[in-house]
């Protein structure tokens, strides 16, 4: 009976709505500026506190990323480490060591394995689409026993505090280095406007792809508390309380995942696929009553409280 109740809950919410407006500060520009890539002079690089080097070209590699910290994880299959070397790039690449990632990827902790082999099996039959071209490839590429080891090894990792909230009037000036938001070295800052702004705490880190180092997000004043609202009543039926499903401190529900601290740009690009029919499947499925209703903002504030919760 206990299994019963999301699904009956999601039964009372209202009709789908017409789709929120896109949210485009989750994404990067259709037309990125041109930033050349950081020359490689061959020098050995260092993150704080790893006894490891690499070059510049070994930390961009994207078959054989780096690995700063190996005695602070469960021993690392090859898959993750080095990808397979022609279709599928080395899992930490983008996840980083500790399946956090960047702000553009998904953090992975705080999910099951069979939750992530079902994401992999998604991306695969393209129930998945939206912006995802890279992961629908890879996931293709994969054989099961990789996705096997890969999935075990990212759902067994701990869960940290990766981003810290700010709610903000202004943020830092930032551009785009491919998909990826970052300060303007020459500094300044404007208004946030109605948007979430994630960026590294610490982009030189960042470039290092140093899994010690997180992000901050800077969302606008108020969001938190109707992000809050929305969240804990569900806004008085414009959709239902999230910890039905995803727990009661949002960390996840048996196979549901814990969305507690996950990027805010993530949970803004994934409730608006789900709206949208972009992201499909059979957990998605269950989504799509859920944000039918959410308007733009009501995405915004949900992302920003959510991103904002301890993990």
């Amino acid at each position: 009976m206990r299994n019963l109740i999301p699904v009956l809950m999601l039964a009372l919410l209202p009709a789908p709505a017409v789709a929120a407006e896109r949210p485009d500060w989750a994404y990067p520009p259709a037309q990125a500026e041109n930033v050349p890539a950081e020359p490689d002079s061959g020098k050995p690089l260092q993150a704080p506190g790893s006894t490891r080097t690499y070059t510049r070209a070994q930390i961009d590699s994207q078959m054989d990323s780096p690995d700063w910290f190996p005695d602070e994880h469960p021993p690392m299959p090859a898959i993750v480490a080095h990808g397979n070397g022609t279709t599928v790039r080395a899992c930490i690449g983008c996840h980083l060591s500790n399946g956090h990632g960047h702000p553009e990827n998904s953090r992975l902790p705080g999910a099951t394995g069979a939750y992530l082999t079902r994401q992999l099996a998604d991306f695969r039959s393209g129930a998945r689409a939206g912006v995802a071209a890279t992961m629908i490839n890879i996931a293709k590429g994969m054989t099961e026993d990789e996705i096997r080891t890969a999935t075990e090894y990212f759902a067994g990792l701990k869960v940290l505090r990766w981003t810290r909230v700010v709610e903000a009037d202004t943020v830092p000036k930032t551009y785009f280095r491919g998909n990826r938001r970052l300060q303007l070295a020459e500094g300044g800052s404007e208004p946030i406007g109605e948007r979430i702004i994630e960026v590294p705490e610490d982009p030189a880190r960042n470039a290092l792809r140093d899994p010690h180092s997180g992000n901050i997000s800077y969302v606008p004043v108020g969001s938190l508390a109707r992000g809050a609202a929305l969240v804990a009543t569900g806004g008085s039926g414009k959709t239902i309380a999230c910890g039905i499903c995803h727990g009661p401190t949002l960390k996840g529900l048996g196979d549901v995942p814990g969305i507690a601290g996950q990027s805010p740009l993530t949970m803004a690009r994934q409730l608006y696929y789900m709206q949208t029919g972009e992201r499909n499947g059979a957990m998605a499925a269950l989504m799509k009553a859920v944000v039918a209703k959410l308007g733009a903002d009501d995405m915004l504030a949900i992302s920003a409280y959510v991103a904002s919760r301890e993990p």
